[in-house]
């Protein structure tokens, strides 16, 4: 039995695409096993706390804390009474990427990059100074 190449190409195409269907199923039935992530909406903070330059608590809703770590030194926020924090990509901040805060300065507001949003254990919430609490 001759078969053209059109016909070993299709025959070809059709297998190739049933073993990577038959992969995508797979990887669908396996457990996910990350931790889901951990976001909050930019309306919602209620307080904040700068610990230093670099580090930033925030009061989200009623008992929850996330620490915000800058990029760089934000100056004079340790001192502040207020900042804001603005989500860059819509309204949810999920990690790093999606916030600036941002602080006013002698010289008009100062935007802060940030590099990492870590949501704190009520273990960790008890454990900060008085300072550093939200």
């Amino acid at each position: 039995m001759l078969i053209s190449i059109r016909q070993a190409a299709s025959c070809a195409a059709v297998l190739l695409l049933a073993c990577a269907s038959g992969a995508a199923s797979a990887d669908e039935a396996k457990p996910k096993t990350s931790s889901p992530r951990q976001c909050f909406s930019a309306s919602s903070v209620s307080g904040f706390s700068a610990v230093d330059e670099r580090t930033v608590n925030l009061r989200v809703g009623v008992k929850d804390v996330y620490q915000l770590e800058l990029f760089s030194p934000c100056g004079d926020i340790d001192w502040s009474n207020r900042i804001a924090i603005q989500a860059r990509n819509g309204s949810w901040i999920c990690s790093g990427m999606d916030a600036t805060v941002i602080a006013p300065s002698a010289l008009g507001p100062q935007r802060c990059l940030v590099r990492n949003v870590r949501k704190l254990s009520p273990e960790e919430v008890a454990a900060l100074p008085g300072k550093a609490k939200p």
